[in-house]
């Protein structure tokens, strides 16, 4: 655990070595309060609740999360301390889990500055908290999800753009899997057993239970199971990049 620390240091304080990170989190703030207040119609709606809120986490999200993720490889490739980094004694697993959660620690401080959005639901409303904290829970899952995706794919390339845009590709195919206009392209010409794996591989379908305030072991495993899978990838492709050399 000391050396899983000592990595989340490490990267966790480089994201605030440039003004960037304060750039992202002001721009991140600025897009929440505007697609809440003014695209979802918050006070038009009449309701103390925060679903206006969590409807558009998962398309913010898939900007953003790709763009916290993609310099975790890149940036070290690029700067040629990627070597440098997998000669120290700590296992690439390690080094791995301690550059995804200082990742999902800085989503985690984006996530939490929101926190006023909540005050003010409460200020003017009695909303039913349950489903709002569910829907932080699943938020955080949804945007670690991403992040895995993308430090999967950063690791691939030392350019940080071609990082962010295939992480945001692959992260768009999870997203809109489970829309109605996917599903019924697919449905004329494939099993109802594959059609249904293909919906449940939908980032929406998940995380909109969780928003509702549903906890469903099925959603929880869901996200446990992505996060897992693309952390292993990425372990598999950082471990061949050092083997090429």
């Amino acid at each position: 655990m000391n050396d899983i620390l000592v990595i989340f240091k490490r990267e966790f304080a480089s994201y605030f070595a440039t003004p960037l990170a304060y750039v992202f989190l002001v721009v991140f703030l600025i897009m929440q309060g505007l697609f809440t207040f003014y695209m979802g119609q918050f006070f038009e709606r009449e309701q103390a609740d925060l679903s206006s809120f969590f409807t558009y986490h998962p398309w913010l999200y898939l900007f953003f999360m790709p763009a916290i993720a993609m310099r975790l490889w890149s940036e070290e490739r690029k700067n040629g301390t990627q070597e440098l980094l997998l000669t120290l004694p700590l296992s690439t697993g390690m080094i791995i889990i301690g550059k995804y959660t200082a990742a999902i620690a800085f989503a985690a401080l984006a996530l939490f500055l929101t926190f006023p959005i909540w005050i003010t639901v409460n200020w003017l409303g009695a909303p039913d908290n349950g489903p709002i904290i569910t829907g932080y829970i699943g938020s955080l899952l949804m945007a670690s999800s991403y992040i895995a995706v993308g430090s999967a794919i950063s690791a691939i390339t030392r350019n940080q753009v071609i990082a962010f845009v295939v992480s945001v590709s692959i992260c768009f195919l999870f997203l809109v899997s489970g829309l109605p206009i996917v599903l019924n392209f697919f449905e004329a010409w494939v099993p109802d057993t594959v059609l249904l794996a293909i919906a449940n591989l939908s980032f929406l379908s998940h995380f909109d239970n969780l928003q509702k305030g549903v906890i469903a072991l099925s959603d929880i495993f869901y996200f446990t199971s992505v996060i897992i899978l693309w952390l292993w990838v990425n372990r598999i492709i950082v471990e061949v990049k050092r083997e090429e050399g």
